[in-house]
């Protein structure tokens, strides 16, 4: 059998090169690459392995430590209990000092508590008008604000020209603008010339655009700027989340019977610190009405129908039938 011949080629080439890379079916990743990724893996796995072991190996330390003060502390509480030794006084004092070190577990293993300091401290020097330790909490937090695209120490930056220029030392101002809020020009242009226009409008100005920098409302806006920076850094809601679950549940009974002087007790919007949670929450939309009764405080259904009294008055069967018994 004769092979047609091929006007630009020879034989060979009748047919196309073949992949010898043999490509999984539905565009998968062929198998080298499969090969680096699991390579890739192996490596990050190494990395990755160091640091999960070490907080295992502080999880176990920690339970540990946490079951051996526990078990002391029940002990010493039988042995208080079951001791005619200890005086009123003496047992008293005796559990204070467990109690007292049972917190101090609490804040050794058991929370976060150096990171709340740290942001009390914060929000203790803005309160006092010092901005040096927010500066410092920026500096070591740097990074992760950048990319979060915070301004936060752009405006301590700002705050503390202000300051300069409430004290009437327009040459360190100048020279301090130079240095910290120069760099934030090429993004913050509007607010750099509206603050550096101080200088010439001093801090008793009556004009309303500079008078309001020089108010001290700007350093409470600078305190719930540093608590929503804080929150965002460590992935935490500003509003604690008992108050979240409470309103997801309050949603659904919040009524404006609710707010009513003849509430029942047995609501519990009928307690103000409920209702303060449910203030600006909507109102529960009800499609069908319940019927309760005043003294049973059952449901009124099909099987406990309500009945009407001649004075008009609304109660259960139930309660209907005791009534008509004891008379």
């Amino acid at each position: 059998m004769e092979m047609d011949s091929l006007p630009n080629g020879n034989s060979a080439a009748a047919s196309p090169p073949q992949n010898t890379t043999p490509a999984a079916a539905g565009g998968t990743t062929p198998f080298p690459k499969l090969t680096q990724l699991t390579e890739a893996l192996k490596l990050e796995h190494q990395f990755l392995r160091v640091p999960f072991e070490h907080y295992k190996k502080t999880i176990r330390t920690n339970h540990r430590a946490v079951e051996k003060e526990i078990t002391s502390v029940i002990s010493n509480v039988a042995d208080v209990s079951d001791s005619e030794n200890f005086s009123k006084d003496d047992a008293v004092n005796h559990l204070t000092s467990l109690v007292s070190r049972l917190q101090g577990l609490k804040r050794k293993d058991l929370v976060d508590i150096e990171v709340f300091q740290e942001a009390k401290k914060v929000i203790d020097a803005l309160q006092n008008k010092e901005v040096a330790p927010a500066l410092a909490w920026c500096s070591d937090n740097k990074s992760r604000l950048k990319k979060s695209k915070s301004k936060f120490e752009f405006q301590l930056r700002l705050q503390e020209f202000i300051e300069l220029v409430r004290g009437e030392n327009n040459l360190r101002a100048i020279t301090y603008a130079r240095k910290y809020l120069a760099p934030w020009g090429a993004t913050h242009m509007k607010e750099l010339q509206r603050v550096m226009a101080t200088l010439a409008f001093k801090s008793n100005t009556e004009c309303t655009t500079y008078k309001a920098l020089f108010e001290p409302k700007q350093w409470d806006f600078l305190v719930d700027q540093f608590k929503q920076e804080f929150c965002k850094l460590y992935g935490m809601t500003l509003e604690p989340l008992l108050n979240i679950y409470l309103q997801a549940g309050l949603s659904a009974l919040n009524t404006p019977y609710c707010y009513e002087d003849d509430c029942t007790k047995e609501d519990p919007l009928s307690q103000e610190s409920f209702r303060k949670l449910a203030s600006p929450l909507p109102y529960s939309k009800q499609h069908h009405s319940k019927l309760v009764c005043y003294i049973t405080k059952e449901l009124m259904d099909t099987e406990n129908p309500p009945q009407v009294l001649p004075n008009g008055y609304v109660y259960s069967t139930k309660v209907c039938i005791f009534l008509v018994i004891i008379m």
